[in-house]
């Protein structure tokens, strides 16, 4: 048996299996069109205005300093790109949400093979809309004041030195959160008790996060990798349900 933190990366690889099968391609190519056609746009309107950004962001130096233009001028390249890519990723994740909540549904029929969810129907999937889109917003109001301050800390000479390694481990976190939760929701689970439950399987909840981090940093594989995200947390769930109902049989 793996280490705990080592079956996240191997839950995300199952779950692009699983997204692959033809049982579950239908429910995945949607939300996939949707990612592609926003990601087009992003980098069509990142192409255009990607100097003037850069430009924008730098700061303004005097004569004197100019020679540190070279020096910053590629470390705010590399911030312009990371913000447009987080950004598809922010609002991918809305976008799809509904979806993904759907997608998890059916993953979960393909895991337990038995099928406790309603039939598909458009009707279903729109009802989905409000549900998802307020635990979308839940997870916003989860991120944004630590985000906030973490960036704060970001600028507090010598503390912000522990600045980085803080940003990617929130980040892990937080790609364990927006992932699970799907599964998580598709039980009604409450927000709170989600969150205890990752944190009663931290190395596991940070395992999977952080490979799921990873590759949604690849450009165009981060577009397969959000379904395959979705069904990898829905494995997650399932089997680790599953072990926790029989340790409780066993007591």
């Amino acid at each position: 048996m793996p280490a705990p933190v080592l079956s996240g990366p191997q839950y995300l690889q199952e779950g692009l299996k699983l997204v692959l099968s033809p049982g579950l391609r239908l429910f995945v190519l949607l939300p996939l069109m949707i990612n592609l056609v926003l990601f087009v746009g992003l980098i069509y309107l990142a192409g255009h205005q990607f100097s003037l950004w850069v430009d924008t962001l730098m700061p303004s130096l005097p004569d004197w300093l100019s020679f540190l233009n070279y020096v910053l001028w590629p470390l705010f390249v590399v911030l312009v790109v990371l913000m447009v890519f987080f950004t598809f990723t922010m609002l991918a994740n809305i976008i799809a949400a509904p979806f993904n909540g759907f997608l998890a549904e059916k993953v979960e029929v393909v895991i337990r093979g038995s099928d406790d969810f309603p039939a598909f129907s458009w009707a279903e999937l729109i009802a989905m809309i409000p549900r998802t889109l307020a635990r979308e917003a839940r997870k916003l109001g989860y991120f944004l004041p630590r985000a906030l301050g973490l960036l704060v800390l970001s600028f507090i000479p010598v503390i912000n030195i522990v600045a980085a390694p803080l940003w990617l481990l929130f980040g892990v976190w937080m790609m364990a959160i927006q992932y699970i939760d799907y599964p998580a929701d598709n039980h009604k689970l409450g927000w709170n008790e989600m969150l205890a439950w990752l944190r009663e399987k931290r190395w596991q909840s940070l395992g999977f996060g952080g490979s799921v981090y990873l590759v949604l940093l690849i450009p165009v594989v981060n577009i397969l990798m959000m379904p395959a995200a979705v069904a990898g947390a829905t494995l997650f769930w399932v089997r680790e349900q599953g072990a926790e109902t029989a340790l409780a049989r066993q007591g």
